[in-house]
């Protein structure tokens, strides 16, 4: 019976082919579900062989390891160098669709917070 082992909900897509590169290296077969037309369904890497849980389980954990840490330092070179991308280089990119975007969030607030304030007067 197959068993679930990774969720590729939210996972970059260079990651995801680096779990299938891996369970394809170390011979673990899997199959893989998609998210659907309406995106609603299970995205996920499932194993084929129950018995072969512990060890897929123990590759993901190895790599993502391994890739945190990598991200971690290439994240830290980029402030290092200055190319992170900051609130105010979003600002620059396009200051139209941060304004929109501060807009909106104002008047979320608005409406969430408005039945509160009109309980008092």
């Amino acid at each position: 019976m197959s068993i679930l082992l990774f969720r590729l909900r939210n996972v970059p897509e260079d990651e995801a082919e680096d779990i299938r590169d891996l369970l394809n290296d170390n011979g673990l077969e899997f199959y893989e579900t998609s998210a659907g037309n309406w995106g609603i369904s299970t995205a996920a890497i499932w194993l084929k062989n129950k018995d072969q849980l512990e060890t897929a389980k123990t590759l993901i954990e190895e790599y993502q390891t391994k890739r945190g840490i990598s991200q971690r330092q290439s994240y830290e070179e980029l402030k290092q160098t200055g190319g992170h991308k900051t609130l105010m280089d979003a600002f620059r990119e396009n200051p139209f669709r941060f304004i929109a975007y501060l807009i909106f969030i104002g008047f979320i607030i608005y409406v969430s917070t408005k039945p509160f304030l009109t309980l008092t007067s």
